[in-house]
């Protein structure tokens, strides 16, 4: 029962959000937070929150942060992975040729993300067979990963997602003719009851 409340509590903010006679854009991170820890007081005082609630409760806080999304950054501000010339060095993959530097920037990108994943959080979910979701980010000029975006898909995995890679270290920033320049990556999770991480090119098409 409480977990219906959590839902149809949740769902009523999101809502009253999204009819609001503000945009999204007007709203900011701190009034979403309150309402959603608003709601996590008024349950409590109906009765105990359980575990997977209170999960809930955090990965949708973490989930919408708005100071960090990939609509901020316009694909003329930005090149594909793909197409740019040297790949971000990530520490470790230094003085490598330019073939080498990009194996070794998705190399340690999946390792990481494999390292700092709590695995936990896919295993609760008991899933019959794993499944997977694209996730996508910037790293910047200045070699800091930012405009995260993870496409639909559990709350806390979506959540989880974006909690590791803000952890990431920052990198010396990719260079294109001699420029430094921002690049849009593209991660595949494929989770279960283990995680497993691909650097991929995929169509640029992240806000569908």
């Amino acid at each position: 029962m409480n977990q219906l409340r959590l839902i149809i509590s949740l769902s009523t903010i999101l809502l009253f959000f999204s009819c609001n006679e503000k945009s999204s854009e007007q709203i900011s991170e701190s009034e979403l937070i309150m309402k959603i820890n608003a709601v996590q007081q008024q349950i409590m005082v109906q009765g105990n929150i359980t575990k997977e609630e209170e999960q809930a409760i955090l990965s949708l806080c973490s989930i919408m942060s708005r100071d960090e999304g990939l609509a901020n950054y316009s694909p003329d501000d930005r090149m594909v992975l793909k197409d740019v010339e040297i790949a971000p060095i990530y520490d470790g993959c230094d003085n490598l040729s330019k073939e080498e530097t990009r194996a070794c920037f998705k190399t340690k990108i999946a390792a990481f993300i494999k390292r700092e994943f709590n695995v936990n959080l896919s295993k609760d979910l008991n899933l019959t067979e794993p499944k997977q979701v694209d996730a996508f980010f910037i790293i910047d000029q200045t070699g800091n990963l930012t405009g995260m975006k993870v496409r639909d898909s559990e709350i806390t995995i979506q959540a989880e997602i974006l909690r590791v890679l803000r952890k990431m270290p920052v990198m010396k920033p990719a260079s294109h003719n001699g420029e430094t320049v921002s690049v849009l990556c593209s991660i595949l999770v494929k989770y279960g009851n283990d995680i497993e991480i691909d650097v991929i090119y995929i169509p640029e098409r992240p806000n569908n």
